[in-house]
């Protein structure tokens, strides 16, 4: 390059160097990469999990954020190309049940094996299709502060715009069953008569909404965004965004008589190139009760272990969604029927939505 001195050319020689030394040495073993969803959760989770366990073994976490259909996009691209570059990734409880899921992912049950005794771990806690993370919801949120007489409760409130004036959102990426349910929920439908699925009758419904909606969110950390920039006034996020809003002092409550439980996994991508490595992460949060009951109070969720419930803030353990209390309003989604029907459903929907 013209003008480029000897020394600058040796610096960035040696700058190159070194960067290779590194890369080498990470790809070396001392490392592994984990897909996550950003913002908040990500943070929460650096903090109680990934960072101790670094501490712990010197194995560097290393997070790549996307949105839940970006993730399983890549991890199905990467093991169809056979150029796996990630170990990890967190997907949804309900996906993670699906063959979509299987046909990525290595079995983990001879791994679980050793969990299965454990008298503080629900049976499911783990699995073939990976090791649960936490349970949370996804619910009704409004803004605290919005003018009115009176909380908006139910997903009939959320379709009442005259009551409740303002924007709405609604996540919008390759999961649609929930904003179909909320639809057939505020249209009388009874809890447990929603599944299967009424799919016409659920978007005559949105139908009547549409125009109000002013934020269709792709991931949690833009539903997070969108709030905070006032782009909605009622909207279907994740607890887990919710409570770290309101951590974060701003205006936002939320209802769980308009709520569904949820969940995510941590799953082992086939043919992962740190694969002992993410074993090792996955075993830690198994392992730790503390872990789990940091992430789970900054994030109201609930964590697999019931000792970590018990390390738990009495409020932040109020406030789960799995309480006796909560949990009579909270639906619980037919996983199956879901997986089965979710090519269909998630056609209409772009069909519906564009």
């Amino acid at each position: 390059m013209p003008g480029t001195s000897a020394f600058t050319v040796a610096a960035g020689a040696a700058f190159v160097a070194v960067m290779l030394i590194a890369t080498s040495a990470a790809s070396a073993g001392e490392r592994v990469v984990i897909g996550s969803t950003g913002g908040a959760y990500d943070r929460a989770l650096k903090a109680a999990w990934f960072d101790p366990f670094t501490q712990k073994t010197g194995i560097e976490v290393v997070v790549v954020s996307g949105t839940n259909a970006e993730l399983r996009a890549k991890a199905s691209a990467m093991v169809k190309s056979e150029n796996v570059t990630w170990d990890l990734y967190l997907d949804g409880e309900i996906q993670a049940a699906s063959e979509a899921h299987k046909s990525v992912t290595d079995d983990l049950t001879e791994f679980c094996i050793p969990y299965k005794p454990r008298k503080d771990l629900p049976a499911n806690a783990c699995d073939a299709s990976g090791a649960l993370v936490q349970s949370t919801a996804t619910l009704l949120v409004y803004r605290a502060d919005a003018a009115g007489v009176e909380d908006p409760q139910t997903w009939t409130d959320m379709w009442d715009t005259k009551r409740f004036p303002g924007g709405r959102a609604f996540p919008n990426f390759d999961d649609p069953w929930r904003v179909l349910a909320a639809a057939l929920l505020a249209d009388g439908v009874e809890k447990d008569k929603l599944f299967p699925l009424d799919v016409e009758r659920a978007f005559r419904k949105l139908d009547e909404i549409r125009d109000s909606v002013t934020l269709w969110w792709k991931s949690g950390d833009q539903s997070v965004q969108g709030f905070r920039n006032g782009e909605y006034d009622l909207g279907q996020i994740w607890l887990t965004r919710a409570k770290a809003m309101a951590d974060e002092g701003l205006p936002i409550k939320w209802s769980y008589k308009a709520s569904f439980l949820v969940g995510d996994r941590v799953a082992l991508i086939r043919g992962a190139p740190n694969r002992e490595n993410a074993l090792k992460l996955i075993a830690y949060w198994l392992d730790n009760p503390a872990a789990q009951a940091k992430a789970c109070n900054a994030l109201s969720c609930t964590p697999p272990s019931s000792d970590a419930i018990a390390l738990m803030s009495e409020e932040a353990r109020g406030s789960m969604p799995t309480t006796a209390e909560i949990s009579q309003d909270l639906v619980v989604p037919d996983a199956a029927w879901i997986n089965a029907n979710a090519p269909t459903l998630l056609e209409q929907w772009n069909d519906w939505v564009r």
